[in-house]
């Protein structure tokens, strides 16, 4: 039933600064832009090994008792050093919300909240690489 992510989605008040912002940390510029790049309501990066979709919306069309504080689902997106990832979130302004922490079988988690009311959580996460690798094989013998 569930297949896997399409796009997640961050509210942001300033889309700009948010363009900005995302496009820094990212090291890349967003693919798309509606309605145009001038003046967008919506911004969409494409973003790791399965070009999973990360946009970004103006905050004026969030549902009418969308929460104006951190809260929801807990989305973390894979990193291979979370420590360093969390150092340079922070550097750029965003707050921690869930220090790094070491949890069972090799699993480490770490959340910050960016300039924006987002929260961003980042993973080193065995089983995606293990998917990763087992991905690839599968491709290389086709």
């Amino acid at each position: 039933m569930l297949r896997g992510l399409t796009t997640i989605s961050f509210w942001a008040d300033d889309l700009a600064a948010a363009k900005r912002w995302y496009s820094d940390l990212l090291g890349i510029e967003p693919y798309f832009e509606r309605p145009d790049s001038a003046n967008p309501a919506y911004i969409e990066f494409r973003l790791g090994d399965y070009q999973h979709e990360l946009g970004l919306i103006d905050r004026t069309y969030a549902p009418k008792n969308a929460a104006a504080a951190p809260g929801g689902a807990v989305v973390y997106w894979h990193v291979d050093d979370v420590a360093a990832t969390l150092e340079k979130l922070m550097a750029m302004g965003a707050k921690e919300y869930q220090p790094l922490m070491h949890r069972e079988a090799g699993f480490i988690t770490a959340a910050v909240v960016d300039p924006f009311g987002n929260t961003l959580d980042v993973m080193y996460n065995p089983h995606y690489l293990e998917v990763l690798s087992s991905s690839k094989k599968v491709s290389e013998s086709a």
